[in-house]
């Protein structure tokens, strides 16, 4: 399949912040981590294909989503919305003691660069420890959605990635969460 058609079967991701936690039972999530550390407290979830982060301190919290559409999901406590394709950059500005940043790349890759990415990523969850999901599409290729995060006094740093076989895409977000007072 060439790339041009697996771009145009490109089903819509979008990545979704919250100025609060949201509900597990909004997300078919099938692994997780919890992580404190200082005064902070995050817990990462995967979902095929995408991820909820949960950050917070006392009294505040921020919620990053990557799911396709998201139509399911509150519209109370949404700070914003984005379709997750192409490349593209958000901040969201200090409020009370939190802020944001995080960056989106997209690539639809033919399948031979797809399959070596994929196992590269495997090799790279593995050395890492990442968080990581791998289930098969429908027409039985391999996916894989990974977490990988690091620690710091005051921010929590992490790196996304999800692979979509039956696309041949590679989503990869980028975010910084930060305590600012």
């Amino acid at each position: 399949m060439s790339v041009s058609s697996k771009a145009s079967q490109l089903q819509m991701l979008r990545m979704m912040l919250y100025r609060r936690p949201l509900h597990p039972e909004l997300f078919k999530f099938e692994t997780r981590r919890s992580v404190r550390h200082g005064e902070y407290e995050a817990e990462l979830w995967l979902t095929r294909g995408g991820h909820v982060v949960r950050f917070q301190v006392p009294g505040q919290s921020l919620t990053e989503v990557v799911i396709e559409s998201g139509e399911h999901l509150p519209e109370t406590g949404l700070v914003h919305a984005l379709p997750a394709f192409g490349e593209k950059e958000y901040e969201m500005p200090a409020e009370g003691r939190l802020g944001f940043f995080t960056t989106i790349q997209t690539e639809t890759l033919t399948d031979n660069l797809y399959q070596s990415t994929y196992r590269e990523m495997v090799d790279f969850a593995k050395e890492t420890g990442s968080l990581t999901l791998s289930y098969n599409d429908p027409d039985g290729g391999p996916c894989l959605s990974l977490i990988d995060a690091q620690k710091y006094k005051r921010e929590y740093h992490i790196q996304s990635y999800h692979l979509q076989s039956a696309t041949g895409l590679v989503l990869r977000t980028q975010s910084i969460f930060e305590m600012t007072g």
